[in-house]
């Protein structure tokens, strides 16, 4: 075997080893990646969960009976009488 051939020739096998571990470094690469998705996956999943939460939490303390009520307890809020409104502008041919 000449000295060139023998040269080619390692140049084959170091071209394959170097092959190989790229191969290998770049699918490690993709289990890292993978494993980051799928915990970004689960996160959100637990944060649509939570946001169903508010959401219901949300309507519920809108409601317009609850409003009512801790309006008149808290604020000391109620439904004026008629003697209590007075009309302002109204057109009288009406």
């Amino acid at each position: 075997m000449t000295r060139y051939e023998l040269g080619f020739l390692l140049l084959l096998i170091a071209g394959t080893v170097g092959t190989g571990i790229g191969i290998v470094y770049t699918k490690y690469l993709s289990r890292v990646e993978f494993v980051e998705l799928q915990a970004l996956r689960a996160e959100r999943q637990k944060l649509e969960v939570r946001w169903g939460e508010l959401r219901l939490e949300e309507a519920a303390l809108t409601t317009q009976s609850r409003i009512e009520t801790k309006a008149r307890k808290l604020l000391g809020m109620y439904l004026p009488r008629n003697q209590d409104m007075r009309v302002i502008g109204g057109d009288n041919d009406r």
